[in-house]
């Protein structure tokens, strides 16, 4: 099955600077290890989701308008987004929403991150439904030092804050469906089926970071590309004291 998705994984690999270690799959294939998998597996798709909402609350609002866009909730109702400015989405606007929709910004980032953050959500809403039926609890889990692994190293000046994290986005869309495609062979049917169909949805987020990325640049980011490539191919290859979806390698026992 993974074989009509090798021609949409060959950028994901070429833009890695690394393969995930067998080690770790042979960890996260452990059966025992399923439910953390799973818990961190749907904190990540949530993570993913406010990562995207925080975008459009720092760049798409003003300071002073930044207080009225809501929790995540704002984004299920929202339908579609055009691109131009008309209302957003195919249902009625509420009183206290119309104010959030009048004051954002319409921009290719909005677009983006708005279907993104969608898909996000449901797909965290997918993880906890198979959690459910596999009577996996929904618990605290600690996330791994992945993220903020490459989040220290972003600039604290514009345009170069901005184009550093959505550099940091694409290498964590990629990492997610490399490892999905990684895994998906040793799982259950289900699982395999499930992992096989984010395929395409991350590959499209990580091509959508790096667009963006290039856009806010206005001039070449190779240079921030390959340097944070080599620190986030560092926090894969490095041993890791807990097993994560974006973990290093594991320190525990196979």
């Amino acid at each position: 099955m993974l074989e009509e998705y090798q021609q949409l994984l060959e950028p994901i690999g070429n833009f890695l600077h690394c393969e995930t270690p067998q080690s770790w799959i042979d960890v996260a294939k452990q059966p025992e290890q399923l439910p953390a998998l799973l818990i961190d597996h749907a904190n990540c798709e949530m993570k993913a989701a406010m990562s995207a909402h925080s975008l459009v609350r720092r760049y798409c609002l003003s300071k002073e308008k930044r207080h009225l866009l809501p929790n995540l909730d704002f984004y299920r109702d929202v339908a579609e987004l055009p691109e131009k400015a008309e209302i957003l989405g195919k249902h009625t606007i509420s009183d206290d929403q119309m104010p959030v929709y009048q004051a954002l910004e319409k921009n290719k980032l909005l677009v983006r991150m708005v279907l993104l953050i969608q898909e996000e959500l449901h797909h965290f809403e997918q993880v906890l439904g198979i959690m459910e039926k596999r009577g996996i609890e929904y618990d605290v889990l600690t996330a791994s030092r992945y993220a903020k692994g490459m989040l220290k190293h972003v600039r604290h000046h514009e345009p170069a804050a901005i184009v550093d994290r959505l550099i940091i986005g694409a290498y964590i869309e990629a990492r997610s469906c490399e490892r999905f495609a990684k895994l998906a062979p040793y799982l259950d049917d289900e699982l395999t089926r499930f992992y096989i169909s984010l395929l395409r949805s991350e590959a499209r987020h990580y091509a959508d970071y790096l667009q963006l990325a290039e856009e806010y640049a206005q001039a070449s980011i190779h240079e921030r590309v390959t340097y944070f490539g080599e620190i986030e191919a560092q926090l894969i290859l490095e041993h890791d004291p807990e097993f994560r979806f974006h973990s290093g390698q594991p320190k525990v026992e196979v």
